[in-house]
Parts: C-alpha cells; sequence; structure tokens
C-alpha cells in the first residue's frame, strides 16, 4: 500500500466524520431552534427558511457555482475532496432531517448556540485536517486573498457578518443574532482546538543583564533549554539581551522565583504557543 494512497484514505476518513458532525448539529442545535451559525451551513439555514427548499439541497446550490468559479485556486485534489464534503453535507443533513428522529433535547438556546457551534467547530476542524474545505466562506477566501491584499480570514469575517445580520430579517429576532454570533465564535474556537491541539505551552522571552547566570540556573532548575538573542535597544549604548525558552505552563511559577532570585531588574514576558512542531514536540 503506498504512502499517498494511505494518506488519502486517511483525509477522506477526515473528512467523513468531521461531515458527520456538521450534519449532527445542524440538525440537532441549529434547526429546531430557529436560528444560524457561519459559512455554509448557516447560508443553507436562511435559504431553507426563505425558499422551503431543503437544507442540504441549498448547500449544494450554494457550493456549485462557487466551486466552478473556484477550482483554478484550489488544486486538483482539494477540490475534489472539497466536493466529496460538500455532496456529502448536503445528504447527511437531508437524510437525518427526513428519516432521524430528534426529540428536542436541546431547546436552551443558549446551550444550542455552545454546544452547536462547538460540534460544526470540531467538523469543520476536521475536514480542514483532511485537506479539504466545507466549501462556501473559504472557497470565497481563498478566491478573493489569490486576487488582492486581503486576507481569507478577514474574507470569512465579513461573510460570516452578512449571514448573521441577514439571520435578523429571516427570523426576525435580533436576540438570535447575537446568539448566532456566540455559535460562531465557539465554531472559531473549536477549530483551533482541532488544528493546533490545546497547548499549555508558553512561549517567553526574558530581557536580562545577566545572561549566563540566569541561562544557567533555569537548565538547572527546570531541565529547560532556550536560547540566547542579542538584541539592540531603541536607546542608544543599552543592548539588550533576551532569553527565549518554551515552557510548560505549570513551571511558570518556578521560573518567575528564578528571575526574581538571579536579577530583580529582568524583564519577561509570556506568550501563547498555538502551534509546535519539531525535535522534542
Amino acid at each position: 500500500m503506498s504512502k499517498i494512497f494511505t494518506t488519502e484514505v486517511k483525509n477522506y476518513l477526515y473528512v467523513i466524520f468531521g461531515v458527520l458532525l456538521i450534519a449532527i448539529s445542524v440538525v440537532i442545535f441549529f434547526v429546531p431552534n430557529n436560528f444560524t451559525t457561519g459559512g455554509t451551513p448557516g447560508a443553507a439555514l436562511l435559504l431553507h427558511k426563505l425558499t422551503g427548499f431543503s437544507i442540504g439541497s441549498m448547500v449544494i446550490a450554494i457550493n456549485i457555482p462557487l466551486l466552478i468559479w473556484g477550482y483554478k485556486y484550489l488544486g486538483k485534489r482539494f477540490a475534489i475532496r472539497t466536493i466529496f464534503a460538500i455532496i456529502l453535507i448536503s445528504l447527511f443533513i437531508d437524510l437525518f432531517s427526513k428519516y432521524l428522529y430528534f426529540p428536542d433535547l436541546i431547546s436552551n438556546i443558549l446551550l444550542a448556540s455552545i454546544f452547536g457551534g462547538l460540534v460544526i467547530g470540531l467538523g469543520v476542524g476536521l475536514i480542514i485536517k483532511g485537506n479539504a474545505s466545507a466549501g462556501g466562506s473559504t472557497v470565497v477566501a481563498r478566491i478573493v486573498s489569490a486576487n488582492s491584499h486581503i486576507k481569507p480570514a478577514q474574507v470569512i469575517l465579513i461573510i460570516d457578518v452578512i449571514i448573521v445580520v441577514s439571520s435578523i430579517y429571516v427570523f426576525k429576532d435580533l436576540e438570535k443574532a447575537l446568539w448566532s454570533i456566540m455559535s460562531i465564535y465557539v465554531t472559531a474556537k473549536a477549530i483551533d482546538v482541532v488544528l493546533t491541539g490545546t497547548l499549555t505551552t508558553k512561549v517567553i522571552h526574558i530581557a536580562t543583564n545577566k545572561p549566563e547566570l540566569l541561562s544557567k540556573r533555569i537548565t538547572q532548575r527546570l531541565g529547560n533549554d532556550g536560547t540566547i538573542l542579542k538584541g539592540t535597544a531603541l536607546h542608544p549604548n543599552q543592548d539588550k539581551t533576551l532569553i527565549f525558552i518554551v515552557l510548560d505552563v505549570k513551571r511558570l511559577g518556578t521560573l518567575r522565583q528564578i528571575i526574581q532570585e538571579t536579577d530583580n531588574e529582568a524583564f519577561m514576558i509570556v506568550m501563547e504557543a498555538s502551534e509546535m512542531l519539531g525535535r522534542g514536540h
């Protein structure tokens, strides 16, 4: 079995599981509570409400012209996987809506917006991990960013804003539009978790006048290797030395203590590590 074939099987499994989560979320959380989310599922929900056509058929109707328009920007394999994902989303949403009975388990719209957004985010994250797209705003974002200086994230945000504003007209309910914003936010966070994991690691920069001594004590007590960076200060004759280190958040208190004991004039900046690759990670 070739490596390419194995990779493709893995990609399609990610896509299938992602599609299942999106379809389940739409049918269980959003349809019964009459509010929407972002992207293709959100736009399809609005069109379903306006036209009466099934949500699945609206997913296809939205994405066919976009895929024809953006095929050359997607790449052949990516486009094929995306078409596969869109067809499955359409089929599963309509099948679940028609043949599976879901009692109104979640009538609380707060819970529906949070868990609906979470499940859709996990689904979209799996599809992206499978090197595909759920269509809609992602395709538009790729096309616009390829022909302008606008970032894909900005395009997706604009589309989501349009969907939320449109939902006020469709559902005649401002409060539900606000719940939609909550759902979109949770979706974005869930996608980040799937793609980058739940790292508890921090990136730390320490400006110090005692880099050798501080580095030695950090290595002795924490066992962490770091990097010493030489920098030029904005003010003349005040060159700075930075220690760059990656550390688990649980050991941050010990690091603070080491710095206070070694150089109480040191300056420390703590940053989030969204993704880590390479030796030791």
